[in-house]
């Protein structure tokens, strides 16, 4: 016979799961019908993406130098986290006051619908998964209570006054199978919708040069000078990849304009298109960071586009850029102007753009950090002022006009490292779009800063490969590096963090020769 103490502890143990279990339901059968409708309505995904919004900037730039990427794996189990705890104690609440349980239960999903509906974009759908993980979770919840209740009254085969091990394990073992079925449905249904780029991309009226083999091929360790598209970096404050669907997307100009124009994809397809390899940059990079990449891409020049709808210069100063789910980003209109490659591009590296990477549009502008230029999944680009209008970025005090400042970067050896001593090759990346590198430079343990060889250039948009041979001897070593533009200015010794306006400083790391 068990203790009455022992007991109140498994009864509070046990419908605490059921709240957790009746919860985990509600969200799967929620996750199924956003993938049918509106995916980032999910409210798991609608309450991480609030957070992003409010997180403050400080914070969400400790959370990329920590976590990198899998920073939005790490909010979205953290959002997941509280909801459980927070349904296992509507569990406990039920089994004592069920209506009140049962609130909290709804509460939490009423919560995530409310934000879901407040996001930038939303519709009258984004507010259904919300309400089916209400009405799913609160009825999971409801009938656990009864199945527990009905084998209080009964013989358990422990004795005392519990409910039947075999009426619980039923429910709970059918509604745990519900949950996975759904949950994987959604998921199915998701990669579904996101699987088709299938799109006949038209051959550049303005071509690239042929691409130079790159240093990569005869050095280990050296960034490739082509980045791979499935290696490309991905930096946003995006919780799901938006599923847009070609045939019925649009991009439309409008605000200071001689007229409202809309273009479909098929109309870009048949625009004067070019490629052009262009670097870009994401403004969280720290000094010797990852996110930055070199692809070859294909679009069609912003400024035909812009010139269709017939600009005044004198009225706007900013193109305000806005995705399929309202992100907003604000581009400096002089730049768009002023004779560089920007681009509205359709496609990366021979293939059209991945899904992650703004399918199926972006804007791609050399020389600016991707905050300021780089709207993916764009779908209206609005002339107007920035006194008038403040995109997202802006709202929250980044800088407005945010070149890309010189850097470099030590790919081999990796700090840290043991290598063998003799010849060991020291090399990297560096790069100034729009300028172009002239020179990169090697420091070893403090001493006189030597010249590094250059890799292929491919344009002054591109990053430049570079090497230094090395005779390394065993101890405990510094290496640092830095670069030089075509124009003589040298990459700053100033440190900088990425807010406002993007990192600066001198990569130097250690190394232990053997």
């Amino acid at each position: 016979m068990q203790t009455p103490e022992r007991q109140s502890r498994w009864h509070l143990l046990r419908h605490a799961a059921y709240g957790v279990l009746a919860t985990v339901v509600g969200l799967a059968a929620a996750h199924l019908v956003a993938a049918l409708t509106v995916p980032a309505a999910s409210p798991v995904l609608a309450v991480g993406s609030t957070v992003i919004d409010l997180t403050p900037t400080p914070l969400k730039e400790w959370a990329i130098r920590q976590f990198g990427t899998a920073d939005k794996l790490v909010l979205v189990g953290s959002v997941i986290v509280v909801v459980l705890v927070l349904a296992a104690v509507a569990g406990v609440v039920a089994a004592r006051r069920e209506t009140p349980g049962l609130l909290i239960v709804v509460g939490l999903a009423g919560i995530a619908g409310l934000l879901a509906v407040l996001r930038p974009g939303s519709g009258p759908l984004d507010v259904v998964p919300a309400l089916v993980a209400a009405v799913v979770a609160a009825t999971s919840l409801w009938w656990l209570h009864r199945v527990d209740d009905r084998g209080s009254v009964e013989p358990s085969p422990q004795g005392g006054d519990g409910p039947t091990r075999r009426g619980v394990v039923l429910a709970s073992g059918g509604l745990a199978a519900a949950a996975v079925t759904m949950g994987a449905l959604g998921r199915w249904v998701t990669s579904y919708r996101l699987g088709g780029t299938d799109v006949a991309l038209p051959v550049a009226t303005d071509p690239a040069s042929s691409f130079p083999a790159g240093l990569e091929e005869m050095y280990d360790g050296i960034t490739p000078l082509r980045t791979p598209t499935a290696d490309f970096y991905r930096v946003d404050t995006r919780l799901s990849v938006p599923a847009v669907d070609v045939d019925s997307w649009t991009l439309t100009i409008d605000g200071d304009v001689e007229r409202e124009v809309t273009l479909t994809f098929d109309d870009l397809t048949k625009m004067r298109t070019v490629e052009r390899d262009i670097t870009l940059t994401c403004v969280s990079n720290e000094v010797g960071g990852p996110y930055v990449g070199g692809a070859r891409w294909l679009g069609v020049p912003l400024r035909d586009i812009l010139d269709r709808a017939g600009i005044d210069a004198t009225k706007a100063d900013q193109i305000l850029s806005t995705d399929v789910d309202g992100m907003t980003i604000s581009t400096p209109l002089d730049v768009a102007l002023d004779g560089r490659d920007a681009l509205i591009a359709i496609g990366m590296n021979g293939g059209p753009l991945p899904r992650t990477n703004g399918f199926p549009a972006r804007m791609v502008v050399p020389g600016l950090y991707g905050f300021v230029s780089a709207c993916k999944w764009i779908t209206r680009m609005t002339l107007t002022t920035y006194e008038a209008e403040q995109a997202y970025w802006t709202e929250r005090e980044w800088a407005i006009d945010a070149p890309i400042k010189i850097s470099s970067r030590i790919d081999t050896p990796k700090p840290l490292s043991s290598t063998a001593g003799g010849k060991v090759i020291v090399g990297g990346i560096a790069w100034a779009q729009g300028v172009g590198i002239d020179k990169v430079e090697v420091r070893i343990d403090g001493e006189a800063w030597r010249p590094a060889q250059l890799g292929p250039q491919v344009t002054d948009d591109y990053w430049r490969q570079w090497y230094l041979e090395w005779d390394a001897e065993p101890g405990r070593h510094l290496i640092a590096c830095r670069a030089t533009n075509k124009d003589g200015d040298v990459q700053s010794d100033v440190r900088m963090t990425p807010f406002p306006e993007g990192s600066s400083g001198v990569q130097e790391i250690s190394v232990s020769i053997t």
